[in-house]
């Protein structure tokens, strides 16, 4: 554990969403990091909700935030506190930081600062203000004028020309010349503070040790430090993670297949999967292991195991540890959480505890029928959303599809009628109460020997699921049952008589 004089050892992180838009992946895997971190260390995780900016927060964001967080296990030890509640807070300090002169109005227009940011550019400089007002800012006219609004200014920070230097926990020693800031803004008044502002302030009465966050927050950290030793309080250690990138090292986008987090749960991924993809988003285990549960990562998590260079995304990977985590999910939940699939796709219908009743037939079936069907595709499935596009045919009085599908091969269509015909014949044989997968198989594989395997399986798996790709025919008919099984096959024989 490292130690820093002026910070406490128990280590204290916060997670600090601003409600301006749902949980993306990025965000995520800072809250996760953080997260580990803190479990990590026995620490604290903080929750933040930075809502200051009135004109972009919507509850349904913030509302969003926390509900995939819940979901994705990451629940935090204190909070969420938030900042619009703590503008009294900020204006104590505001206040200070302007009777010391470290702070300024600056009552310069939009137009003169944008003419200013042209003329910068034009010269090849970097935008920044450097403001003579900081200069007039405690000249009592000054303040009278605006105190009666006659000037529209805004607080800056008087900054300082000096090197700043700090070190990241993964990429090492960095300086920053704050001859390039300028006197930034720090708040539009009293009243509103700016969030290079807020956050010292947050981090500070939060008692808040490390500060874990994205590259993109680099340019802030300077900023901070600045206000944080004006107004006389510890830098904490810092940690800027590597940006997340497309698999083409582009800027990720939804054209990568980023989403929201809660987009994710609603296509069927499961939040361990999600945990054990977004781990690897930076982090290397230094091993060849690939499957990471949250108690595992806790025990391996260190933020000297994170890279300097962009995480690159790659849904293909997510969607084989989702399949591995549903592989490895315990039958009878996992048939719990596809219901709710198969009831939106308007398949089956909930009529009370483990009754269902399938809407296209009005057949009553229980909860162990439908865990028989997920247990057939379970192998297979990489989302739950799937699993209504791969079982349907369970539940559909009369499927649709070509006869040429019933074809195995280049037989005719005339051929798979006699094969129908002959495994007709011989299902008929069995008892009701003996039909199962394993009776199917002594009667049905010795045709195989005789006709063909794929001539009688082919056909025989078709004509049961209407599909080019399902599960084994003896596994499909044992659930549907003797009844269903023929009458799908004597519709198999039907559309061959149309066609050929």
């Amino acid at each position: 554990m490292l130690s820093k004089k002026g910070i406490k050892s128990e280590v204290k992180v916060r997670f600090a969403p601003s409600p301006t838009g749902p949980l993306h992946i990025g965000a995520a895997r800072t809250a996760l990091f953080n997260w580990l971190f803190a479990k990590k260390n026995k620490g604290k995780f903080i929750l933040r909700i930075e809502d200051t900016d009135i004109s972009r927060y919507k509850k349904e964001y913030e509302k969003d935030i926390l509900k995939a967080l819940k979901w994705l296990g990451l629940n935090w030890d204190k909070g969420p506190y938030y900042q619009s509640r703590r503008k009294e807070i900020y204006k104590k300090y505001i206040k200070k930081l302007l009777k010391e002169g470290k702070a300024f109005w600056c009552y310069h227009t939009k137009e003169e600062l944008e003419a200013e940011k042209k003329e910068q550019m034009k010269k090849g400089e970097a935008p920044r203000h450097i403001c003579e007002h900081k200069l007039n800012s405690q000249k009592s006219e000054v303040k009278s004028a605006i105190k009666n609004s006659k000037l529209k200014g805004i607080i800056r920070f008087n900054t300082p020309i000096k090197k700043i230097k700090f070190t990241d926990v993964i990429r090492g020693e960095i300086e920053f010349d704050t001859s390039l800031l300028g006197d930034f803004s720090i708040a539009k008044d009293l009243n509103n503070p700016l969030y290079n502002l807020t956050c010292v302030i947050d981090d500070y009465e939060m008692k808040i040790n490390y500060v874990i966050r994205g590259e993109d927050h680099i340019p802030n950290t300077p900023k901070q430090i600045l206000i944080q030793e004006a107004l006389g309080f510890p830098t904490p250690y810092y940690a800027h993670l590597p940006l997340i990138l497309g698999p083409d090292r582009s800027k990720l986008s939804k054209r990568h297949n980023a989403m929201p987090i809660n987009e994710y749960k609603r296509l069927g991924y499961l939040p361990e999967a999600l945990i054990n993809f977004m781990a690897f988003l930076g982090w290397n285990p230094k091993n060849e292991r690939e499957f990471f549960m949250l108690d595992d990562l806790i025990k391996e998590f260190s933020l000297e195991s994170i890279g300097k260079s962009g995480a690159i995304f790659n849904i293909q990977k997510l969607d084989y540890l989702n399949g591995y985590y549903i592989r490895h999910t315990d039958l009878n939940k996992l048939t719990k959480m596809c219901i709710p699939y198969l009831e939106k796709a308007k398949l089956i219908k909930k009529i009370k505890d483990l009754k269902f009743k399938i809407l296209e037939t009005n057949e009553i079936i229980d909860f162990n029928y439908i865990k028989k069907i997920v247990k057939l595709e379970q192998e297979r499935i990489k989302k739950l959303n799937e699993i209504k596009e791969l079982t349907e045919f369970f539940f559909k009085k009369k499927l649709k599809y070509k006869p040429e599908l019933l074809k195995w091969k280049n037989i005719s269509l005339i051929e798979v009628k006699r094969n129908l015909e002959i495994l007709e014949r011989e299902i008929l044989k069995i008892k009701k109460n003996e039909f199962n997968e394993k009776k199917l198989k002594d009667i049905l594989m010795p045709l195989t020997e005789k006709y063909g395997r794929g001539e009688i399986l082919w056909p025989f798996r078709v004509a049961l699921s209407g599909k080019k790709a399902s599960p084994g025919p003896f596994e499909i008919a044992e659930i549907l049952g003797k009844e269903k099984v023929l009458e799908r096959i004597r519709e198999a024989k039907k559309l061959c008589e149309v066609s050929s």
